[in-house]
């Protein structure tokens, strides 16, 4: 599980070990541009090119894509000159790697690469974007180091024939336009320069994060890079997990540059609003169930939900909680729809909503943890009945769906709850509950702050989901793909938080139910991504997330 750290705090973190520890700037710019290199080596491989492809293309094709009209001698012999430097790489395969630098520190960690690169025996061309005037000390020094090593620091005009000629033939392209710096979109050559790169086909290596993902919240900033690895340094960024950010990010590899870990520590990891990413490569090993346990130890659970139309999320839910180890689920349904479900359901035990209220009240209260709103509907008598449930509930929630929606213009009624609550809203649902607008572009900080607010866990769902402590405490999930977004997906992660929130033997005086609810949204993701590799993005189902659960939970479960 690893620590994120904003861009505020990384800043921050970055002043310490300067200003207060010593640690020279420029030793920590090396050890990045170190990590960087490596990268680079990995992707474009070793500098003999001995796994090179050979020829690139066909200078002549190239050349003529870009004239249409007959050429004037001055643009045959710019012809025939970029000819001769794509035809090059036939007899010289070592590989070539072009190196884009902003004015700032970013830009330092890559002029730092391109000299390390040019050492190693690379082909490396380092080029400048933005105003020399406004280079950094640091990467000036870079720069000069650069120039010792034979190199230099060009500045980039994408309209020389020449330069794109030998853009195309790169191995690698390195990023380090702005790295946690940029605030604004991006605009001018540093856009045109973008959307030239992600019109190529030549994996890009970018430093810190891709340029144009805003570092916190995902959001793409007019555009973006889009990378195959990012190498952040000291600690990932919120943005590389989150919405449109994670999609532009590629493989995510944190190096350690120089920062002393008991600084980070005290920093970022006892933070008391720590956000925390749960990779696709974690782990949380559930305890073996104790031997002498009995159904009523696993959980009772009391959902509420369905409705005409909606037969399938109540299923779907209770199933859900089954494959998770709840011991018991008592499924109530309206009485319209109460045939349906008795016969789609075998382990769960369905019954028709009493009319009284009391003696719903009564069933829900003798269960361990409720679950509210799959396919409930918004019927006014409906929503009446939920508000009702959570004021005399005096039992852990889930509140999903429906159930949410009920809360609109009623969240008061959350506030006054002392008992454990989670809500599991989509974006939409959020917006409908809180009347921010949409998007939602700061999912991070939404959640956390509505968490903190309102004493509540919010699982607030979308890409790189982000479940929220009301100590402030936040996890983003690694998991899951665009296979999940199909109805019944949500119906599968209510069931499993309620059934990992029912489990006796999972809770004690150190448990954090918020963080169990995040490993229950991780291992709803890892199951979704099982099915997509067995049956695609396309045709996967939200009942094929029920069959891969077991497999997910038998990988993290202690065997010991």
């Amino acid at each position: 599980m690893g620590d994120l750290a904003t861009m505020a705090q990384m800043k921050e973190l970055d002043r310490i070990a300067i200003e207060e520890r010593g640690i020279p700037s420029l030793e920590l710019m090396e050890n990045a541009a170190q990590a960087v290199a490596q990268a680079v080596v990995n992707l474009a491989g070793p500098a003999d090119g001995r796994r090179s492809d050979g020829v690139i293309a066909t200078a002549t094709s190239v050349v003529r894509m870009r004239t249409e009209t007959e050429p004037t001698a001055e643009e045959q012999r710019e012809a025939e000159a970029a000819e001769n430097i794509i035809l090059s790489k036939n007899t010289d395969p070592t590989p070539r790697i072009g190196i884009f630098c902003g004015p700032g520190n970013n830009g330092g960690d890559g002029v730092a690469a391109a000299r390390i690169l040019l050492e190693a025996g690379y082909r490396v061309r380092a080029f400048l974007l933005g105003s020399r005037e406004k280079m950094t000390p640091d990467e000036r020094a870079m720069e000069e180091k650069l120039r010792e090593a034979g190199g230099e620091l060009e500045t980039l005009d994408l309209e020389d024939r020449r330069t794109t000629a030998w853009l195309s033939t790169c191995d690698c392209f390195v990023d380090a336009l702005f790295g946690v710096g940029l605030q604004r979109p991006l605009a001018g050559e540093f856009l045109a320069l973008v959307q030239w790169l992600n019109r190529m086909r030549t994996p890009v290596v970018s430093c810190d994060l891709p340029s144009g993902v805003h570092g916190d919240t995902g959001e793409i900033l007019g555009d973006a890079i889009q990378a195959k690895v990012t190498v952040t340094f000291t600690c990932a960024k919120p943005g590389l997990y989150l919405d449109a950010g994670a999609g532009r990010a590629g493989k995510v590899e944190v190096a350690n540059i120089g920062i002393p870990w008991e600084l980070v520590f005290e920093q970022i990891k006892q933070g008391r609003e720590g956000t925390r990413v749960l990779p696709d490569y974690a782990k949380l090993h559930l305890p073996r169930r104790p031997v002498d346990g009995h159904k009523g130890d696993f959980g009772k659970l009391f959902i509420l939900a369905g409705s005409e139309g909606y037969t399938g999320a109540p299923n779907l839910a209770a199933r859900a909680a089954l494959r998770t180890g709840a011991g018991l689920v008592f499924l109530g349904v309206p009485r319209e729809i109460y045939p349906i479900l008795a016969v789609k359901c075998d382990e769960a035990m369905p019954f028709p909503l009493p009319e009284k209220y009391e003696e719903i009240l009564e069933k829900a209260k003798g269960c361990d943890v409720a679950l509210i709103g799959p396919g409930l509907g918004r019927h006014p008598k409906t929503e009446k009945l939920v508000r009702a449930l959570l004021e005399d509930l005096d039992i852990p929630v889930v509140l999903d769906a429906d159930g949410i929606n009920a809360l609109c213009g009623h969240i008061d009624i959350l506030d006054k709850r002392s008992a454990p609550t989670v809500l599991t809203p989509h974006a939409g649902e959020f917006a409908r509950l809180t009347g921010c607008p949409l998007p939602v572009k700061d999912r991070l900080s939404a959640a956390r702050a509505f968490a903190k607010e309102h004493h509540c866990t919010l699982v607030l769902k979308g890409h790189g989901t982000v479940t929220a402590a009301p100590s402030g405490n936040c996890w983003i999930c690694g998991t899951g793909n665009p296979g999940m977004a199909k109805g019944g997906s949500g119906d599968v992660l209510s069931g499993m938080i309620a059934a990992l929130w029912g489990q006796k033997h999972l809770k004690g005086p150190y448990t954090d139910l918020s963080e169990l609810a995040a490993w229950a949204v991780w291992y709803h993701g890892k199951a979704g991504d099982k099915c997509a590799r067995k049956l695609g993005e396309y045709a996967m189902l939200p009942s094929d997330l029920l069959d891969a659960i077991p497999e997910v939970l038998l990988e993290n479960t202690d065997r010991g």
